[in-house]
């Protein structure tokens, strides 16, 4: 019963913070300059007073904000996220169709990030003093001061236009259509690769530092202390008493940076021209299309949230403790 409780409990606290975050979301979308209905009679070719009225009588913006907040809150609840002024098609269908990109992009940067920081994290810290330590350290710090567009322009530059190793941009080859099951996998993997480290790169640079240091503290606590004077081997107090307790800070913070990861995602698909959530809310903010962008970005809080508890996740296979408390 406690545990039923609990789960209740977040599961209502989550409940909470998409109402928040939509009636946030629909305040900062409608206090943003620009019409929408004019950016829809543009598009028709048709500019007259009265089309205009028309467009915004179509799509309900002649409506009063509170009139158009109850609705939108209304749709929210039965999953109905609207329709695109732009697309032409309902909002729900238009994310749908590019959520897996996305999800592929940043779910592969994510781990990415995270296994490379803690692995060179470790390597630095284990190492602390030496030339590979700040060698980590230095490239560390580089990567972190780095804009994320110009490490993507330079390593399309590098290795798709000087190498010719990997592709520039897209998400498969033109000719994908006709390849097998496999051969297509590979071809996605390919156009993959330079999309994640850009994206990676910084939040690994973060994690290697945090790791490092958080590996050095541990190392001089009284348990790893107690396990050399027992006689352990240094590989089995690496594994079995610091790599766990200084792996925890770097996966909270992990946790707590998924939302600046997702929205980095829009800066990297735009680079990449790669079809997913970002690269369509940069269209959408263009165009003035709110439905999207309502919609946007009520799923990319709901991947944030799902992110947070993948990462509650991890947390308790790291530490199992934390499922006791």
């Amino acid at each position: 019963m406690p545990a039923l409780g609990r789960l209740a409990g977040k599961l209502a606290g989550i409940a909470f913070a998409i109402l928040v975050i939509a009636t946030i979301n629909f305040v900062l979308v409608h206090s943003a300059p620009g019409d929408p209905a004019l950016v829809i009679a543009g598009q028709s070719g048709a500019t007259d007073a009265r089309f205009i009225e028309q467009v915004r009588a179509e799509y309900g913006l002649d409506q009063p904000w509170l009139v158009q907040y109850a609705t939108y809150l209304g749709k929210v609840v039965q999953l109905d996220l609207g329709y695109s002024f732009r697309q032409r098609m309902p909002v729900s269908e238009l994310i749908l169709s590019r959520l897996g990109p996305t999800l592929l992009l940043t779910l592969s940067a994510f781990f990415l990030s995270l296994i490379g920081g803690v692995f060179f994290g470790s390597y630095a810290g284990l190492r602390h003093g030496t030339w590979s330590d700040l060698a980590i350290s230095m490239v560390s710090l580089l990567l972190y001061a780095t804009p994320v567009f110009w490490l993507g322009l330079m390593l399309v530059l590098v290795f798709s236009i000087q190498l010719e190793w990997l592709p520039a941009f897209g998400f498969s080859n033109m000719r994908a259509s006709g390849y097998g099951t496999v051969q297509y996998t590979l071809d996605v993997l390919r156009h993959l690769i330079l999309p994640a480290i850009t994206l990676s790169a910084i939040y690994m640079a973060v994690y290697t530092r945090l790791m490092r240091s958080s590996l050095i503290d541990v190392s001089h606590e009284d348990h790893v202390r107690t396990a050399r004077a027992k006689g352990l081997t240094e590989g089995r107090i690496l594994r079995g008493h610091m790599l766990r307790n200084a792996a925890v800070p770097v996966v909270t913070f992990a946790g707590l940076q998924a939302g600046a990861l997702i929205g980095g995602a829009v800066v990297v698909e735009t680079v990449f021209s790669w079809p997913g959530l970002g690269r369509l809310t940069f269209d959408s903010v263009t165009s003035r299309d709110y439905p999207v962008l309502l919609g946007l970005f009520l799923v990319m809080s709901v991947l944030v949230i799902a992110v947070n508890l993948l990462t509650d996740l991890l947390h308790r296979i790291i530490d199992p403790r934390v499922g006791a408390r």
